[in-house]
């Protein structure tokens, strides 16, 4: 009898065990469903660095086209900080997505393209540490060194949020922004992959953004396209009358967007366009004395830049410079600075000691004449210095309205050359100014009221005698600590 009663007691006691391992495997079970259909996750960070604005998340959950996210971060790229913030910030998307189901989810992937080569080539990533937006037939590129604010030479804000958001806006629309670049009248060609003189490099950095890109001859279709969102023109020579009139009417009754890149040695034939925004532009070729502003191939080196416009402030982050060859000089005209509706900036300008040669024709070596050559003025902006690039938009109230509206934008380069093939590949700040200015034109990135996230920078500054005590705390202090507590339960188990 006493033999069954162990039996009954050992059959109790393992089924006991059996029922607490299947309760706990059931409540552990069932905390993970919870956690996967019903989670909440709180951001404790001051800065709310890991929770999206509500302007974003009312545009995630608006999507319905899936986007998807290349990172082609390889594994010897130097800025781990920036991974690790474009990655925290990607999760984040991904998260604010994903009640959307397949048909606007955000799915974010890594990829190293040189490990991986046969897959960057299908999706069309083959460009190293760039981020990629993919939905559909559409894509754009955004470079690392887009999501951040520099100052000094040190990351002071993050604008990835900004930027990622715009990007999904941009891929997922089913319409793509239209950039018409003018033929026709000796402007250089899209087509064309000479160093020199072709545009195709541009053309493919252009179409990796997103921008539908195609050329037009208006001499022949005589109207700008109603599906323009902006027209350019690179070393227009003797434009007729005709198509500048069409150009104006296009920036004033439409309010168009253009960009001119103005060749030197020829007149362009759009004196009066840009007399109606307020552009003085200058038949001289500018030269400078000063040899730190001279690169060994006789090039300009522009460092003077715009600090409150959108196209140049960032190559004043990031410490850009422009490589131009022979420029002319672009400046506004000092009497339509005010009171003419226009809000016109010189957008770059060249050192103090440049001067724009009137007689370069006559003079096989140029010499600065204070008769006849063009200088810098102390009431010019900025001060003393020859401007070769100027943004002009014209603002105007709309009838009774308590605010006005934007009525075009014009952005005028005195560089023909500044965006050719080997200049784009040679000097970062070239690709950076045009491409911004690009984007100033088309309102592209401008319409989001998302704030910049401040990067906070913690230093512990430590003496030499205060390491010492640090390191000798961390040696001795708490494994003597974790000691004495085991002396204290022995001791207590002993009484």
């Amino acid at each position: 009898m006493h033999f069954e009663s162990f039996r009954a007691v050992r059959w109790m006691r393992t089924l006991n065990l059996i029922l607490q391992a299947v309760l706990f495997t059931t409540f552990f079970a069932g905390l993970n469903f919870l956690a996967i259909h019903f989670s909440w996750r709180f951001d404790l960070t001051r800065s709310h660095r890991y929770t999206l604005s509500p302007e974003t998340r009312s545009y995630l959950h608006a999507l319905k086209r899936p986007v998807r996210v290349v990172a082609t971060f390889t594994s010897d790229y130097a800025d781990q900080d920036s991974i690790n913030d474009i990655k925290a910030l990607l999760r984040e998307y991904a998260f604010a997505s994903e009640a959307n189901g397949a048909a606007g989810h955000v799915t974010v992937d890594y990829l190293d393209v040189y490990k991986s080569p046969r897959l960057a080539r299908e999706l069309g990533v083959d460009q190293p540490n760039t981020i990629f937006f993919i939905c559909g037939d559409q894509k754009r590129a955004v470079s690392p060194g887009d999501l951040y604010r520099m100052q000094d030479g040190e990351k002071r804000q993050f604008l990835g949020e900004q930027v990622f958001t715009a990007a999904i806006l941009d891929v997922s629309s089913p319409v793509q922004k239209k950039i018409y670049f003018m033929a026709g009248q000796g402007e250089y060609r899209l087509d064309d992959v000479s160093p020199n003189r072709g545009l195709s490099t541009l053309r493919d950095e252009l179409r990796l953004r997103n921008f539908d890109v195609e050329t037009i001859d208006l001499s022949t279709v005589r109207k700008v396209p109603d599906d323009a969102a902006l027209v350019i023109a690179v070393a227009p020579q003797r434009v007729d009358p005709y198509v500048e009139e069409e150009l104006r009417q296009y920036l004033s009754d439409h309010a168009g967007r253009v960009i001119l890149l103005l060749a030197t040695r020829t007149p362009s034939g759009l004196n009066r366009l840009l007399d109606d925004w307020g552009i003085w532009d200058q038949d001289v070729i500018i030269h400078d004395s000063n040899p730190e502003f001279v690169t060994e191939d006789g090039d300009l080196n522009i460092r003077t830049f715009n600090a409150n416009s959108p196209i140049t402030r960032p190559l004043i982050e990031r410490d850009l410079t422009l490589q131009v060859g022979e420029c002319r000089c672009e400046m506004p005209y000092p009497d339509k600075m005010s009171g003419s509706g226009l809000t016109i900036t010189t957008l770059a300008a060249t050192s103090t000691t440049a001067w724009g040669e009137r007689n370069y024709r006559l003079r096989p070596h140029p010499v600065f004449d204070p008769s006849q050559d063009l200088r810098g003025t102390p009431t010019a902006d900025p001060k003393n210095r020859l401007g070769i690039a100027v943004s002009s938009e014209r603002v105007r109230a709309r009838e009774n309205m308590p605010f006005s509206v934007r009525n075009g934008r014009i952005v005028v380069f005195g560089a023909s050359d500044l965006v050719v093939n080997n200049r784009i590949a040679a000097s970062q700040g070239n690709e950076t100014i045009f491409l911004n200015a690009v984007n100033w034109c088309v309102d592209r990135d401008t319409q989001l009221a998302i704030p910049p996230r401040p990067i906070d920078r913690y230093q512990l500054s430590l003496s030499q005698a205060e390491l010492l005590r640090l390191r000798y705390a961390l040696w001795f202090g708490v494994p003597g600590l974790v000691a004495l507590l085991g002396l204290a339960v022995y001791w207590a188990r002993r009484t």
